[in-house]
């Protein structure tokens, strides 16, 4: 394997210049640029070298993309190998040894349900293009209009993925209660707070005034991640599964950031045992360069040629970078190895907040993780929880990076800190995350006021 000769350390000047520059440059809806006023220049694995030759453990891992890692070797050679091959890299959608080798493992790790009779389309290069191919999808096969979504959800940016995402407020799909077990709707949780949740759903479905559009499809995450890293009741999914089926519902599972062995199996829905009509996928499908697809079953095949279609759905090295990825995660077992070492973090976490009350929850799946923070000082007479104290988690975001770890906040308030790390970190590099995170929040605690959010959650 080639030598690639480290990239230079910019001098401070530079490095400030180029955080200005940016600034001035590009929009006001850059999000991570703001939080994160770094300027990479070198990474590998789990490590990010900024400009200014300050080093990083990132615990982002390019919102869940980055399964291997950055510049992860298996990677970097598949890439290699089809540059020197004279491969076109723009194809559209016609068939490559590329994508044939791609189909073929990703259909490898498939439930086999749904691999023994699937078609995949490959969609426009983010996760929210194919939401919206999967919302096309169902809307075709079922000539039905509405779509039943989720509190919470995140789907994606684009029109349609945002109208099935918790946050939008001009609604033109059903929303749902998802359940949770620390902010339960009903003020309940647990197993009797999931029951409810289902029977909602079901009661509205077959409430002849329940006012929900006849729906085409539901969609849903087995884990929400921007909604709080919460993780869906394996008997929950199971029980959506059933009101689905029964109802001729076809059932997406959204799986762009769940799925390549994040929550401790391949797929997050193989954790309750479901089989979905729609699986919608990318991140790291794609190795780390921009990919995605869905997968469903073939009945649902009756569009027309061209009736979803996109200029870069035909990312050769995007292919080749998946493909070296997905054999890697299957062949060395990292699903396994996320759900043995996400529960070791999420133990040790669990015992961080028995001395900091403003831990109000820890939960995920494997290596999708989050740290609930709260304001315990402020809990009004009849809540059942304290309310979360963003502040305070942005406060702790800022700790973190001057300790050199890199993490993102989620959920309704932007409360949640979350850990995404690559499923090869080491037992050693797990330790020093949350060594410094453990320090990050001590050091937050003492210099930011618990204030809560005005606002009801």
């Amino acid at each position: 394997m080639a030598v690639t000769e480290p990239a230079p350390t910019a001098p401070a000047a530079a490095h400030e210049g180029i955080l200005r520059r940016q600034s001035l440059r590009e929009s006001a809806a850059r999000t991570y640029a703001r939080s994160l006023p770094i300027v990479p220049v070198r990474a590998r694995g789990l490590t990010i070298e900024g400009a200014d030759g300050r080093r990083y453990l990132d615990c982002l891992s390019g919102a869940g993309t980055l399964a291997l890692g950055h510049n992860h070797p298996v990677v970097l050679e598949a890439i290699r190998k089809v540059l020197d091959s004279g491969a076109p890299l723009h194809i559209l959608d016609l068939a490559t040894p590329v994508k044939d080798a791609f189909t073929t493992e990703l259909f490898a790790t498939l439930p086999p349900q749904l691999a023994a009779d699937a078609r995949i389309q490959f969609c426009g290069p983010a996760g929210t293009d194919a939401v919206e191919a999967a919302l096309k999808l169902v809307r075709t096969a079922t000539g039905r209009n509405g779509i039943l979504a989720f509190t919470g959800a995140y789907h994606g940016m684009t029109a349609g993925a945002l109208d099935a995402s918790g946050g939008a407020t001009d609604v033109r799909v059903t929303r749902l209660p998802y359940p949770h077990d620390y902010r339960c709707p009903f003020g309940i949780g647990g197993e009797r707070g999931s029951e409810l949740a289902a029977r909602w759903t079901e009661n509205l479905l077959d409430d002849p005034k329940g006012g929900a559009p006849a729906p085409a499809g539901m969609i849903l995450e087995p884990v929400q991640g921007e909604g709080g890293v919460i993780p869906a009741p394996d008997e929950w999914l199971r029980r959506m599964r059933r009101i689905t089926a029964v109802r001729s519902i076809p059932l997406i599972a959204d799986e762009v950031q769940t799925g390549v062995g994040r929550t401790g199996t391949f797929w997050a829905v193989e954790h309750s045992g479901i089989v979905p009509d729609v699986m919608v996928m990318s991140k790291a499908i794609g190795g780390s360069l921009p990919l995605a697809v869905i997968v469903y079953r073939s009945e649902l095949d009756i569009w027309q040629p061209g009736a979803h279609a996109g200029t870069f759905r035909g990312n050769q090295l995007a292919m080749a970078a998946g493909a070296a990825t997905l054999a890697y995660v299957r062949e060395n077992r990292l699903a396994d190895r996320a759900a043995t070492l996400g529960a070791r973090m999420l133990a040790r976490l669990q015992g961080l907040a028995t001395a900091h009350p403003c831990i109000g929850d820890v939960r995920g799946r494997g290596l999708m993780i989050g740290v609930e923070l709260v304001d315990p000082d402020s809990t009004a007479p009849d809540a059942l929880v304290p309310p979360p104290a963003p502040q305070l988690a942005a406060a702790v975001q800022r700790e973190c990076l001057n300790r050199g770890l890199i993490v993102e906040l989620g959920g309704r308030h932007s409360a949640v800190v979350r850990l995404l790390p690559p499923l090869t970190i080491t037992d050693e590099q797990a330790v020093a995350v949350l060594d410094r995170f453990a320090d990050a929040l001590a050091a937050a605690g003492r210099s930011t006021p618990h204030r809560a959010d005005s606002g009801q959650y």
